[in-house]
């Protein structure tokens, strides 16, 4: 299914703390365009389908161990809840085994319908919903949050400046870092000099081919530098 201008894109998040949204997406870019309506955004609590008179949303891990995790049958119904089974948006978990969350996954996200997001606490989620609902395990690094909410965050940021409208010029959204397989060139703006560091004379030429291969230069410098697995990456 593809998005129109009629079926903006649509995010839900399924979270125990659905106060933390919008967050930062309600102000600069993502907060004027859901203002605007070009995608829309519904936190829902997971607790809402929690067991008897304390909405209980946990139970201790199988097998013993530290922590607990989310009952496969309160999170499957608030999935449920919030999208039924010919929903075409994707369903995502943010889990630190899951995925990295790569540009080229995002450019998929941004131009489909919208995303369905769980966010996790405590030690983990029970397996059987993740197969049961059909949930892609998605990872923004290599590290622990607390729960899945900055994740998710973090995750409708770079789907939603990606929408069309959302940022001024459609080029900022082609030429940034891992587009491309690469990190972004170095920019530079006014003034000329600073601290004794003087802007390249080739940005000042006016020549836009070597402009053009003097940035695409400078990019591969850095990214060989920096992320030399990108560049193993995009010739595999």
């Amino acid at each position: 299914m593809t998005r129109t201008r009629e079926t903006p894109w649509r995010a839900t998040i399924l979270t125990l703390y659905p106060e933390m949204f919008p967050g930062p997406l309600g102000v600069s870019l993502s907060g004027d365009a859901l203002a605007r309506g070009e995608w829309s955004l519904e936190a829902r609590n997971i607790r809402e389908h929690g067991l008897g008179r304390h909405r209980t949303v946990d139970d201790t891990p199988s097998g013993g161990g530290a922590g607990m995790v989310l009952r496969c049958d309160v999170l499957g119904a608030a999935i449920d809840a919030a999208a039924p089974p010919d929903d075409p948006r994707p369903r995502l978990l943010m889990s630190p085994r899951g995925r990295p969350l790569r540009q080229e996954r995002v450019r998929e996200l941004a131009e489909g319908p919208g995303v369905l997001v769980v966010c996790g606490r405590f030690e983990g989620v029970d397996e059987r919903v993740i197969a049961g609902r059909g949930l892609e395990e998605v990872s923004i690094g290599d590290y622990v949050l607390s729960g899945g909410e900055i994740a998710a965050l973090t995750l409708l940021d770079a789907c939603v400046r990606l929408l069309p409208g959302v940022m001024g010029k459609a080029e900022s959204g082609v030429e940034e870092s891992f587009e491309g397989g690469l990190l972004e060139y170095p920019h530079y703006t006014r003034p000329r000099e600073w601290e004794g560091q003087a802007i390249p004379d080739v940005l000042s030429g006016g020549n836009h081919g070597a402009i053009a291969r003097w940035r695409r230069e400078q990019a591969e410098r850095i990214t060989a530098e920096r992320r030399p697995d990108l560049l193993t990456r995009s010739r595999s």
